[in-house]
């Protein structure tokens, strides 16, 4: 038997009917095997920073699941979804129906080729840390012991830009 993880999932999209795109992908999560959506932090609008001109506004949300697969198995199913979804550019900074990121993934700290946990840029970007905050005010970061809504506030007061690292000198 699995160990059961609390799994914080962001879910956007910028394509077509964005509301029904995100409502359509808790529905397909929540029917996978082995997982238990047991909260989302509301639906926030948000540039679509660092793709083309173009593209639409995004709406984001987390979702938060109690998961029994390992992150990759769980990987792979939300990967599925994102197919079933109409996702045909992976890995693009183009328009998306639904993208599927995995934030956190319980206390899980991995760096590989396919999935880096916790997300490579979640301390970076306001639009992911904002949703995450509200679902889960007291989260940590497990790399670094440090409060999100700590860094979600010195973002904010800097300002920075949700899609552009810290700078080094500022760390």
């Amino acid at each position: 038997m699995r160990k059961t993880s609390a799994v914080y999932l962001l879910l956007g999209s910028n394509l077509g009917d964005r509301a029904q795109y995100l409502e359509q992908a808790r529905d397909m999560i929540g029917k996978l095997p082995d997982c238990r959506i047991v909260g989302a932090s509301s639906v926030r609008e948000t540039e679509a920073l660092g793709m083309p001109s173009w593209a639409g506004m995004f709406l984001n949300q987390v979702v938060v699941c109690e998961m029994d697969d390992g992150p990759l198995a769980a990987l792979e199913k939300l990967e599925k979804i994102e197919r079933l979804m109409g996702r045909k550019n992976k890995g693009q900074a183009l328009p998306r129906t639904i993208d599927i990121d995995i934030l956190l993934y319980g206390k899980v700290v991995m760096d590989s080729v396919r999935l880096t946990i916790p997300h490579a840029r979640l301390a970076d970007r306001i639009f992911a840390l904002e949703p995450l905050v509200e679902v889960c005010p007291g989260l940590v970061d497990p790399r670094s012991a440090t409060a999100y809504a700590g860094i979600l506030s010195e973002l904010s007061r800097r300002r920075i830009n949700p899609h552009t690292p810290c700078p080094s000198n500022l760390n």
